[in-house]
């Protein structure tokens, strides 16, 4: 089943915006709306268009992004049950989306959820106020959209505007689309986009910055990982050697082995990763002896990068990271809860 979810900041018009694809559904179809309300009383059903062929499903009070909880596949699965042609989900304003993302692509729901690309509502306004622009739900929410969506239009000014396209624009991996609309009015096309993690080509020159044309199309053809089956690119420039890995978003990382072993590598210049560890991503920053680690809104695979002036053991390393994965050459999907 065709499954969106329309994420935005609080006043993003994300309600509207799915009102307007309500209006444009096909008369032959039945589609479904699942929202999720942060105060108790749900208020956001009400203001939804009632269709006998549109089904509102809502989940007042906190928020169904936290995968964890039973309210949520509860209603998923009473949704399903109905067999609706197309499935919309809003997350509150407050909410952020990726435990519902990892649930939606994980083992309980993939067979039957086609989850399509993530579209975020953003009004250019808001980036005036430096509480909502550096608030950790804003940012995540724009970082995890595949298409970033800059609403009402008709109301902010061009300098308002011309700041939302340049951070529109200063993504990387690039949204797969950026597009401006007044009143929520999204072309129907939309729905259709894959989301990122079904396009291994895009992931793959996304993951390569300083590769050349050539090397980008080489990899291209090479890059499409398996579970516990990574692909690796190398590069050598300016005296600097560099191996980048790409794992399959359904590898997970056991994080104390993946921390002991990147933290043991020696003599390294950098080295950066985005790891897995089931429906949470570890972000991993090292430059010579220093090192941080961080929560990430990453969902769409693991990475891990490597430069030093020294040439790598691309085979000892790549074992290594293997080494690292939870259940290496099993379902890891099935193991990450």
């Amino acid at each position: 089943m065709p499954t969106h979810i329309i994420t935005g900041y609080l006043g993003s018009g994300k309600t509207t915006a799915i009102n307007q694809l309500l209006a444009s559904k096909p008369a032959d179809q039945r589609w479904a709306v699942l929202v999720n309300e942060f105060g108790r009383i749900g208020i956001d059903q009400t203001l939804f268009a009632h269709d006998d062929a549109v089904q509102i499903q809502e989940i007042p009070g906190g928020c169904l992004c936290c995968a964890q909880g039973p309210q949520l596949r509860v209603a998923l699965t009473r949704l399903l049950r109905t067999r609706p042609d197309r499935l919309l989900i809003e997350p509150t304003g407050l909410g952020h989306a990726a435990g519902l993302i990892a649930l939606l692509a994980g083992p309980d729901f993939a067979s039957t959820i086609d989850l399509r690309a993530i579209i975020c509502l953003l009004d250019p306004r808001s980036l005036e106020h430096a509480q909502t622009r550096h608030h950790p739900v804003f940012v995540d929410q724009l970082e995890l959209a595949d298409i970033l969506v800059l609403n009402k239009t008709d109301l902010c000014s061009r300098a308002q505007l011309a700041a939302a396209q340049r951070l529109a624009d200063s993504f990387y991996p690039a949204k797969a689309r950026r597009v401006s609309t007044v009143h929520g009015a999204l072309d129907p096309a939309l729905l259709e986009l894959p989301t990122a993690r079904q396009r291994p080509s895009a992931q793959a020159r996304a993951f390569m910055p300083g590769t050349d044309a050539a090397n980008s199309a080489a990899a291209d053809e090479h890059n499409a990982a398996r579970p516990a089956r990574p692909t690796c690119v190398t590069e050598q420039r300016d005296g600097i050697h560099t191996g980048s890995w790409l794992f399959h978003v359904d590898d997970c990382f056991d994080a104390d082995r993946a921390r002991a072993l990147l933290d043991a590598l020696d003599g390294t210049l950098r080295i950066k990763a985005a790891l897995r560890l089931g429906h949470a991503w570890l972000g991993y920053n090292r430059s010579t002896d220093a090192a941080s680690v961080y929560p990430l809104s990453w969902r769409r695979d693991s990475r891990v990068e490597i430069l030093s002036r020294s040439q790598l053991d691309i085979d000892a390393l790549t074992a290594a990271l293997l080494s690292c994965l939870r259940d290496t050459g099993k379902d890891n999907s099935r193991d990450c809860g």
